[in-house]
């Protein structure tokens, strides 16, 4: 099996069309669909269970739910023409400090559905301009559009989901 990269140590080349801004918003409006699936298809006691060490899966929808925060405030950049975007918290403080293993699965996901379709609702009707707005990203020391955000944010779930979904191998 190919080892995962860590999310921390990718490299993102954002160099490809607006046009693939539908696309994007697809993979978007997809993952919570795909976290159902994955997580209804575990038994209910496993579910709070670490991962290799890491968080579980509560803890992992939790964390998806955390970090939309950042991509709504990151929108409001955008809005805002700011030159450059707000930083990510790299240590998570928010995913540690919100006890998601306490809450119940199904109440997460719904919670995840929620502000992703907010999410998606603030830039689908984004036309090639809006989509093209751009803002140095702090981390990756590079400017990023709205489309380039929305694949980051993708990219994001698919690193997550990806650990979870070898849980049913």
């Amino acid at each position: 099996m190919v080892k995962r990269l860590k999310w921390i140590d990718r490299d993102f080349g954002f160099d490809f069309p607006v046009g693939m801004f539908p696309m994007i918003l697809a993979r978007l409006r997809g993952a919570p669909a795909r976290l159902d699936e994955i997580a209804h298809n575990l038994l209910p006691d496993t579910v709070a269970e670490d991962i290799d060490g890491g968080w579980s899966v509560k803890e992992t929808v939790g964390h998806l739910i955390s970090v939309e925060s950042l991509h709504a405030g990151r929108l409001d950049d955008y809005d805002a023409g700011a030159e450059e975007l707000r930083p990510a918290d790299m240590s998570n403080t928010e995913t540690y400090k919100a006890r998601y293993n306490e809450r119940d699965i199904d109440d997460l996901l719904k919670s995840f559905r929620s502000v992703r379709e907010d999410f998606v609702r603030r830039i689908e009707n984004l036309d090639e301009a809006g989509a093209s707005r751009s803002a140095h990203h702090p981390r990756l020391n590079k400017q990023m559009r709205v489309v380039d955000m929305a694949y980051f944010a993708a990219e994001h779930d698919d690193q997550h989901i990806s650990i979870l979904l070898n849980l049913r191998d």
